[in-house]
């Protein structure tokens, strides 16, 4: 490694655009991810940059003194201590905006599939039961009169919403405090949205506010007829409610992209014809992907070349 180059930790796995970026311009420092430091003294001396994807926690941050930006692969960076970050002058990165059309495309997607039934369909199709068991079944729920509420309405909740007006839906969200430049209903509270619509989208963020916000609760007020869309994160949802609400008919369907303990999805899930489920694929495309790891390099390059980076996350604003 050349010592005029700035060293820049990697952590895990990150996407290869990204190191193709950061090739010939700083010295990449490889390290596993995990809850503990795993890198030389010398090399964690040298580090004043670190691209990231999960989870980086406050004893990574103390492990490396000279740290100075930590760019993270994805719009969510609740897996960041940013709190800490912030007591340490650490700036934080993450990638908005470069993802949004192609979450909300997903969850359009999700959403119809989940009421339609169309996998099942193609299952049937491909297995030959068309030919010797005659029609598919009827899809039991339609999107034709629906009432939609988002559980949040940032930048991603915009975009359904705006994707959401071609379907003739009606349209209402939730989110801590009103948005007066939308049409769209405002509710006061996530039950009271609950109440008034047939279809719930989730859209927060993982925070401590929405840890397991939907719960048996929240289910029960969707309806036997509603439908619940997860997009945003796993740790919103109690999964052991929505799986007992799947199962007993208190809601009628859902569709998840997202799951508490990612890559584990609870067993339960995986027989029920009522949910259709994903991989955590919402953003999930080679040009969408391609972006964000730009985004990622050019907030590091960006901050070490002139102590500039292109989006800070409001915790830890840019002072230099």
């Amino acid at each position: 490694m050349s010592d005029s180059k700035a060293a820049v930790l990697v952590s895990g796995k990150i996407h290869p655009r990204v190191l193709e970026r950061f090739e010939g311009k700083v010295d990449v420092i490889k390290a596993p991810a995990g809850p503990e430091p795993s890198l030389s003294a010398e090399d964690a001396q040298r580090v004043t940059a670190a691209a990231m994807f999960g989870s980086f926690n406050a004893k990574w941050m103390d492990a490396l003194p000279n740290l100075e930006v930590i760019a993270n692969f994805g719009v969510g960076y609740d897996g960041v201590d940013v709190k800490h970050a912030a007591s340490r002058g650490i700036i934080v990165t993450n990638t908005p905006d470069v993802l949004n059309d192609e979450v909300a495309d997903t969850t359009i997607a999700l959403l119809i599939n989940t009421v339609r039934r169309f996998y099942e369909a193609e299952k049937y199709l491909r297995e030959g039961k068309w030919v010797s068991e005659g029609p598919f079944a009827l899809s039991p729920f339609s999107l034709r009169g629906r009432k939609v509420g988002l559980f949040g309405m940032g930048r991603i909740g915009q975009e359904i919403a705006k994707r959401l007006e071609p379907f003739k839906v009606e349209i209402g969200y939730h989110t801590r405090s009103r948005k007066s430049e939308l049409s769209y209903t405002y509710y006061g509270s996530l039950k009271e949205m609950a109440e008034a619509v047939d279809v719930l989208i989730c859209i927060v963020p993982g925070t401590p506010e929405t840890h397991k916000a939907i719960n048996a609760d929240i289910l029960e007020a969707l309806g036997s007829n509603g439908v619940f869309i997860n997009v945003g994160r796993g740790s919103s949802v109690d999964e052991d409610a929505l799986l007992k609400a799947l199962q007993d008919g208190t809601l009628g369907a859902a569709g998840l992209d997202v799951f508490y303990a990612e890559p584990k999805v609870p067993e339960g899930f995986l027989s029920l014809p009522n949910v259709t489920l994903l991989p955590h694929v919402a953003s999930a495309s080679v040009p969408t992907r391609n972006a964000m790891a730009d985004l990622v390099a050019d907030n590091v390059l960006g901050w070490l070349s002139g102590r500039k980076v292109v989006t800070p996350v409001p915790e830890t604003p840019v002072k230099g």
